[in-house]
């Protein structure tokens, strides 16, 4: 006599896919870093008790400096390259210095002789805000 067959209707479990998506998001909010501002290198800069942003909309040349570095628009250079550089800026662009609090005054001297020759003279030393 006829005998009925079951089936059983196959379906993917998908509680392990589940816990790899929550692993894999785990781990990039974990390994991932928030920065403030992308920059070339990391310097120790000195604290002032006051000071004021500027919020001018004019062409910026940033330089970073730190006794074995030197970085213009966040790339890496040496000190060699930074007179074809300012050569190439506006004369009104707005030069900011974030200089490491234990940068050789030579060091940084250079560096502003650099700026008078190209007539760059709008300059911003950037600090840290005392705490």
């Amino acid at each position: 006599m006829g005998r009925k067959q079951r089936r059983e209707t196959l379906a993917m479990d998908l509680t392990p896919l589940i816990d790899m998506v929550f692993l894999l998001l785990v781990f990039f909010l974990v390994t991932s870093t928030f920065k403030k501002d992308e920059l070339a290198l990391l310097l120790k800069l000195p604290t002032a008790e006051q000071g004021t942003g500027s919020e001018k909309k004019v062409e910026q040349l940033t330089i970073e400096l730190s006794n074995d570095e030197i970085a213009i628009n966040n790339t890496k250079s040496t000190i060699e390259e930074l007179p074809g550089i300012l050569e190439k800026a506006k004369k009104d662009s707005l030069v900011n210095l974030r200089v490491d609090g234990d940068v050789k005054y030579t060091r940084l001297v250079k560096v502003l002789d650099l700026l008078q020759i190209n007539k760059l003279e709008n300059i911003s030393l950037i600090t840290e805000k005392e705490k």
